[in-house]
């Protein structure tokens, strides 16, 4: 069951973004359960701290094809070829209006969110393949079903990593290879933290037509302690992932937080205009 000590059998799992937040949890979470976790980070301290956490740690930047060949290459050397599972973790927000947002914002956006995660997808599925099974888990997002103003660049990379979520479970059917997707709402983590740098490095509020909103966004940015309602410690999100990756019949989407499960079924059931209004008023135009 669900919380109990060791009950898996030693199968290995690579997850990226384990600096903090969901990553950490998760990668400590499945090490209680008995996997044999590949906990990865970008920055070498985070790896020698999470190494001190008695977890196996490698050095992983999503955004560098070298290290994310030489990452999978060392974890199938140290497991004689065997992996199990991924949950790719590793991402950020970009916040600011589309109209804000660069060519080179948005291109950095999709680098960590999609193209890593789907470039690592593609270097870790021939083991599954060879071994006739594993299990893909992505950490999408609430905004990966619907959007929000000022949201625009991380919506886009979440929707695209929906779709090519999609894709491979069809593609894969038969290999006994799962695809999953997990769709959390607010969790507490440090992503506010990342986003408002993401902000700083690339939006110029001053020249903006949307300067005042910005600035109800850049005081919820740097809010103490939960900034939304409904707000989750990452042990929610672990849940989700372990029964993605244990249960025999893995569900294709785990939404996480009331919010998610309530815009699956608002999106669902209700004609456009109407969402709009919601979304517009939920989103609070960048002050939540």
């Amino acid at each position: 069951m669900e919380g109990k000590e060791c009950r898996n059998n030693g199968k290995v799992v690579l997850i990226t973004g384990c600096s903090s937040g969901i990553g950490h949890c998760v990668a400590q979470g499945l090490k209680v359960r008995g996997w044999r976790v590949f906990a990865t980070a970008r920055r070498p301290a985070d790896v020698e701290r999470l190494q001190a956490d008695g977890l196996e740690s490698l050095c992983l930047d999503v955004c560098d094809s070298v290290s994310i060949q030489s990452s999978v290459k060392a974890v199938l050397d140290r497991t004689n070829g065997r992996l199990d599972a991924l949950f790719s973790n590793a991402g950020y927000g970009q916040p600011g209006a589309v109209e804000d947002i660069s060519r080179e914002a948005l291109r950095e956006q999709f680098e960590t969110n999609l193209f890593g995660a789907l470039e690592l997808t593609n270097q870790v599925i021939p083991a599954m393949r060879r071994q006739g099974a594993g299990r893909i888990v992505y950490n999408s997002s609430v905004l990966g079903l619907v959007a929000f103003p000022y949201r625009g660049a991380y919506v886009a990379s979440k929707f695209a990593m929906e779709g090519l979520a999609d894709t491979l479970r069809l593609e894969l059917a038969g290999t006994g290879i799962h695809i999953c997707l997990i769709e959390p709402g607010p969790i507490m983590s440090r992503f506010r933290a990342h986003a408002y740098a993401a902000y700083q490095r690339h939006v110029c509020a001053e020249n903006s037509p949307h300067q005042e909103r910005y600035a109800a966004m850049e005081a919820r940015l740097l809010k103490e302690g939960p900034a939304a309602p409904f707000t989750l410690p990452p042990a929610a999100v672990l849940k989700r992932v372990i029964h993605a990756l244990e249960n025999p019949r893995p569900r294709a989407r785990y939404p996480v937080t009331v919010p998610a499960y309530l815009f699956a079924i608002l999106r669902r059931w209700l004609p456009t205009p109407m969402l709009d209004g919601i979304l517009r008023r939920s989103g609070g135009g960048g002050r939540r």
